[in-house]
């Protein structure tokens, strides 16, 4: 599941409806769909995840996730965000669940650091109760990880349970699909033994490592070397306060057996806790997180987006049908060089026999002025905006961008940012088909991403009319060497060439590039050639 980040427009590779539902806007995306913002005919906010075509194309993954589904349906409790609806039978099979309109414990370590030891208390007490309803629903959630729980001003929220072992059953899982987060798997998971309820624990005890130090219990490196520590060494755990400690040392025993059960934990909870009611109140979220969930819950929804290519055909449609009506009636444009009269004696655009304001360029067709004499019987439309004048280029040879940071190309000077408004940001996201890293540049509002082929030198030229357009780029494709062109809605263009990643022993994770930014280049709303 991906993170629940701000909402991002839908692209022209968004569908506008799944399964009835009008998607309003992009949650996230991750390694088994992309997630939307809709609501339900009632009008309440849902957020619809929508399967890979990789997945939905194999039987078996189809047949687990009806199963899965089922069971979690079933799921009610608290700490929980429940499964409202599904078609596991559909071309592309989806889900929807209630929209918690709040950052994931992913995103909030991430922007606003690791959190105080009595909110982490509440915090692993709330995920023991939601394991509590889980399992009782005989759902083992399998992939319990910081960016499948949820913080809302009334608690945490748990999502994704049981799917997981859905995308287990398919072919593609013994090719190049990990299913699960090496991080937070259990040793059984490890080991390829059954997952079971105390398999969940385990993740649970790694996960309030994780809100407590910003790091796992593991520590860091390759999949491979973290589930070596995962089967045959303890727990980093020096970083955590007491009493905490003791809590999380016995959820991440090594065997399944020796771990409490979620009624437990909560006990274990309560125990270690200043506040032995564990009370989920006004306040159990440090303040930055409690403004930035205020933030969230007063984001007016979207409107309902249209669809890009349908609104290019309407003007298209329109501005022939216009030219058409021009050439029947013999009617000039009317830029006449005496102020803007037209034929008629009126000004431009002030009721004249034909305002200039339903010229080519007003209905969506790119457009030069015409000159006085044209008529539009003889006026063709071009077929292309002339670009506007090269802007010098800004250099900066070198920028190392940590996981979770941005950039904004209009930033003087320009350093990375936790700002979600960022123009692109480099993240940690859900497991993917690559194999080291998992990570992607993804862009923020209102911005888009183009990777070029390798055999295309970037330039201005080439950014300002490639349009295969993207909102983020896997791991995967960004390799050494590698050329992303960044068009943002103001008109800014960055051409990235990817220099590096860090070094395995690095203390932290970040990509080094190389940024050629153009200011003011390209507003993003002129229609594309």
């Amino acid at each position: 599941m991906a993170d629940r980040a701000a909402l991002r427009p839908l692209t022209q590779d968004d569908p506008r409806t799944v399964g009835g539902y009008v998607l309003r806007a992009r949650l996230g995306a991750g390694g088994m769909g992309r997630v939307y913002l809709s609501t339900t005919p009632g009008g309440r906010p849902v957020a619809l995840k929508v399967i890979r075509d990789e997945f939905a194309e194999d039987p078996e993954f189809r047949r687990r996730f009806r199963q899965e589904v089922d069971a979690a349906q079933r799921v009610h409790g608290a700490y929980t965000a429940p499964v409202l609806d599904a078609d596991p039978e559909g071309p592309r099979p989806w889900l929807a669940t209630t929209y918690v309109a709040g950052p994931s414990l992913n995103e909030a370590v991430h922007r606003h650091g690791a959190l105080p030891a009595d909110t982490v208390l509440v915090l692993t007490a709330g995920i023991a109760e939601a394991l509590q309803s889980i399992h009782k629903a005989g759902v083992v959630h399998r992939d319990l990880k910081p960016s499948n729980v949820l913080l809302a001003a009334d608690g945490p929220r748990v999502i994704d349970f049981g799917i997981a072992r859905a995308a287990a059953a398919t072919s593609l899982t013994g090719s190049n699909v990990v299913i699960g987060t090496p991080a937070y798997m259990a040793p059984e998971q490890a080991l390829g033994r059954t997952a079971g309820p105390a398999t969940d624990v385990f993740a649970l005890g790694a996960l309030a490592v994780y809100a407590a130090t910003g790091t796992g219990p593991f520590g860091d490196g390759s999949d491979t070397s973290i589930l070596y520590r995962v089967v045959h060494e303890e727990p980093d755990l020096a970083a955590v306060p007491e009493p905490l400690r003791q809590v999380i040392v016995q959820l991440l025993a090594k065997e399944p057996g020796e771990r409490p059960d979620p009624e437990h934990v909560i006990e274990l909870c309560r125990n270690a806790s200043a506040d032995s009611r564990l009370s989920i109140a006004e306040g159990w979220l440090p303040d930055t997180l409690t403004a930035e969930i205020d933030n969230r819950k007063n984001e007016r929804m979207p409107p309902v987006p249209s669809d890009p290519r349908k609104r290019r055909r309407l003007a298209l449609a329109g501005a022939f049908t216009t030219l058409a009506l021009l050439a029947v009636g013999g009617v000039t444009y009317g830029l006449a060089k005496d102020g803007g009269k037209g034929n008629g004696g009126a000004a431009q655009g002030t009721g004249g026999p034909l305002s200039a304001s339903v010229g080519p360029t007003h209905l969506g067709l790119p457009t030069s002025s015409p000159s006085p004499s044209a008529s539009a019987a003889t006026a063709a439309p071009q077929t292309s905006r002339p670009a506007p004048p090269a802007p010098q280029p800004i250099v900066y040879d070198r920028i190392d961008l940590p996981e979770g940071r941005g950039l904004d190309l209009s930033d003087d000077p320009l350093r990375p940012k936790t700002d979600r408004f960022a123009d692109i940001v480099y993240k940690p996201e859900s497991y993917r088909p690559d194999a080291d890293g998992f990570v992607n540049l993804e862009t923020g509002w209102d911005s888009y991403l183009v990777l070029l082929d390798g055999n295309t030198p970037g330039s201005l030229d080439e950014c300002r009319t490639n349009t295969q357009e993207a909102s983020s780029i896997p791991r995967a494709r960004l390799v050494k060497n590698a050329q992303v062109c960044m068009i943002t809605k103001p008109g800014h263009i960055g051409l990235i060439e990817i220099l590096g990643y860090a070094p395995a022993d690095s203390p932290s994770q970040y990509v080094s590039i190389k940024l050629t930014v153009w200011l003011n280049a390209q507003p993003l709303t002129t229609p594309r050639p």
